[in-house]
């Protein structure tokens, strides 16, 4: 999908939803009626995610992949250097990111861009700030192919892999169809599988749109209903509130190129569409309060500049400080149970490993 001008979207942010606050205000039920049209709570259970988003190509979540995976995910011997990991650039103790403005990969090379949070990021409609992955497994195949990042590619990957009776193994039992389990695809597959459990239930705004009307204070409550009134909806919602299409940066005012830097196009890239220029996928915000700095450059570090931004850049609308206020701690309310990972004891090498590569 691609919606580089969001007027009919927007429109309804900046109307209909005005309507809905004079009428509702915040009672409790209403606000959760309101709400309950525009975004859905995170399922209590990787099982209860559809198996379409779990796995485009059909590879039935299993144990056995996601314990792969989880090595995989964790194992620095996945990059050329022996260094960098997934784990590197999405931290599972940061809320699934670095903390960088941009990541630091192969050879102390800065990335282009922030690293997005791993978490939830199988609802998503896509991977990357562009998009240009249509789903987990073949945005795993990136990062370790880019010169950037983990440097790497697939013919040492598998050189490495095979090389361990450790990993042989697991590829065996995750995928006892193949007569050749270690593969690329393979690689790529369990990785997604992992990464499909990376979810956060149960924040205060989870358990508000389940019925709990005190899971949210009268602060976070007024945020909700600014989020929804002021026409922040228009790109962020559903269940990872945003996520879900692309929009261009700056569609009233563009921001300073601090914020937008000009030699990032962002889905032009992808696309080679005059339309695409400055388009990016809508963050999903989702555990937003522990994911700064933000943007795709991540210039800002504090959520409310990252709040007064959007509101100036993309819908017009000068906030009060109060009204930025309560909407960052309704943001505040999207932080989830965070997954709580073991980190996996990983396979051991062999003299036939590859040996790591210079930084």
């Amino acid at each position: 999908m691609k919606s580089p001008v969001i007027s009919g979207a927007l429109a309804l942010g900046l109307a209909a939803f005005p309507a809905m606050a004079q009428e509702g205000g915040l009672d409790a039920a209403t606000l959760r009626a309101d709400a309950a049209a525009l975004f859905e709570p995170i399922p209590d259970k990787v099982e209860a995610i559809r198996k379409s988003e779990i796995s485009p190509e059909g590879h039935k979540i299993t144990p056995e992949k996601v314990d792969l995976g989880r090595s995989l995910f964790f194992d620095p011997r996945m990059s050329k250097s022996g260094l960098i990991s997934c784990q590197t650039c999405h931290n599972a103790g940061l809320g699934g990111a670095d903390g960088l403005p941009t990541s630091i990969g192969h050879g102390w090379q800065k990335g282009p861009r922030n690293a997005p949070t791993a978490f939830n990021s199988v609802f998503n409609v896509a991977q990357f700030w562009d998009g240009r992955a249509p789903d987990l497994a073949e945005q795993a195949k990136g990062p370790l192919q880019a010169g950037v990042e983990m440097h790497n590619t697939p013919e040492n990957l598998i050189a490495t892999l095979k090389s361990m009776p450790g990993y042989e193994a697991m590829f065996k039992s995750a995928f006892p169809e193949d007569a050749d389990p270690v593969s690329f695809q393979n690689f790529a597959h369990a990785v997604e599988q992992f990464e499909s459990t990376l979810i956060t239930p149960d924040g205060k705004f989870d358990l508000f749109l389940k019925g709990d009307d005190n899971a949210m204070n009268e602060q976070e409550k007024r945020g909700l209903r600014a989020f929804m009134d002021t026409g922040c909806t228009a790109c962020h919602n559903g269940v990872n509130v945003g996520g879900q299409d692309y929009y261009p940066f700056g569609v009233v005012a563009k921001p300073g190129a601090d914020v937008l830097p000009a030699g990032d196009t962002g889905r032009f890239q992808v696309t080679k569409t005059v339309d695409d220029e400055y388009v990016f996928r809508a963050a999903p915000l989702r555990n937003v309060a522990l994911t700064a700095p933000y943007f795709h450059s991540g210039a800002v570090w504090d959520l409310k500049e990252a709040v007064q931004i959007m509101s100036s850049s993309q819908i017009g609308t000068d906030l009060t400080p109060d009204q930025v206020d309560d909407i960052v701690a309704f943001l505040d309310t999207l932080t989830g149970k965070q997954p709580q990972i073991v980190h996996p004891i990983l396979p051991l090498r062999t003299e036939q490993t590859p040996r790591p590569a210079p930084m």
